[in-house]
């Protein structure tokens, strides 16, 4: 067994499916924190390649550090979130894709401000995107800025990307177990709405390994996102966010962004050929 010093009061949250050939690389990102979680949440989403194996052995290595929970059947990252939030034993919950992985001084960044700030329910930061799949984030951390995030601006985007958000576990607000995208525009959107202060850290903390869309997984799926971009649009309305007419504007705004997105990536396959 491996000794953890546990020193931030957080639980890492990471759903799998099918991911043992990145699994490694994100939970070796936690490990290089320069401070680490009290524990990390693996939530095996009914996996059929050999990430069951590895969460086994990690599981086995790192006693009371490593928690896994399979589900039987494959449910999706909202539910597998929610799983893992309901097993959370630390007052502050991260989240983290496992074919995703974090720059060594997120965690002792944003947890030291959100200690610091307990009025925050909700903060995130920004990520950068590496084409070496190999590589874990390393650069430079310089000054950076704190932005509190208005009701408007995320409705009318994303304002960042799940692996990057840090947000209190008591929060009453969880993913809609019923959405398989945009899950997580919606419950950012749905804390602030309800009152709930939510910042962004202009620092980029966390890296991807794919574009935003029209790459492998699940944003490679464009239509199944715009629907659910579409459907949350109508939850806005029916929430009492916005009125019959910013919904209807809403929802050209998103078919634009979709049409953007279709020609992007139909002049990127072109020029690849």
């Amino acid at each position: 067994m491996n000794k953890i010093k546990q020193c931030a009061l957080v639980s890492v949250i990471i759903p799998c499916y099918n991911n043992s050939r990145t699994l490694l690389r994100a939970f070796n990102s936690i490990l290089k924190q320069e401070l680490l979680p009290a524990e990390i949440i693996f939530i095996n989403d009914a996996s059929s390649d050999k990430t069951s194996d590895l969460l086994s052995k990690l599981k086995r290595q790192y006693i009371g550090f490593v928690k896994v929970l399979s589900l039987k059947n494959n449910q999706g990252v909202a539910t597998a979130r929610n799983t893992g939030w309901a097993i959370a034993t630390q007052p502050y919950i991260a989240f983290l894709d496992a074919d995703d992985a974090w720059h060594p001084k997120k965690l002792e960044i944003q947890y030291t401000y959100m200690l610091a700030n307990p009025d925050v329910l909700l903060s995130g930061h920004n990520h950068k995107i590496i084409k070496k799949i190999t590589e874990l984030p390393l650069w430079d951390i310089g000054s950076w800025k704190v932005r509190t995030l208005s009701k408007w601006e995320l409705i009318l985007s994303n304002q960042f990307i799940t692996p990057s958000v840090m947000l209190k576990r008591s929060i009453l607000l969880h993913f809609d177990s019923g959405m398989r995208h945009m899950e997580d525009h919606r419950l950012w959107t749905d804390i602030v709405a309800c009152g709930g202060k939510a910042v962004k850290l202009e620092i980029p903390l966390a890296s991807t390994y794919k574009y935003s869309f029209g790459q492998s997984g699940l944003s490679s799926q464009l239509w199944k996102m715009e629907k659910s971009d579409l459907a949350n649009v109508s939850h806005f309305f029916d929430a009492g966010y916005v009125n019959r007419l910013q919904c209807f504007l809403l929802k050209l705004y998103s078919l634009i962004k979709f049409a953007r997105r279709l020609l992007i990536i139909s002049f990127l396959l072109r020029w690849v050929k």
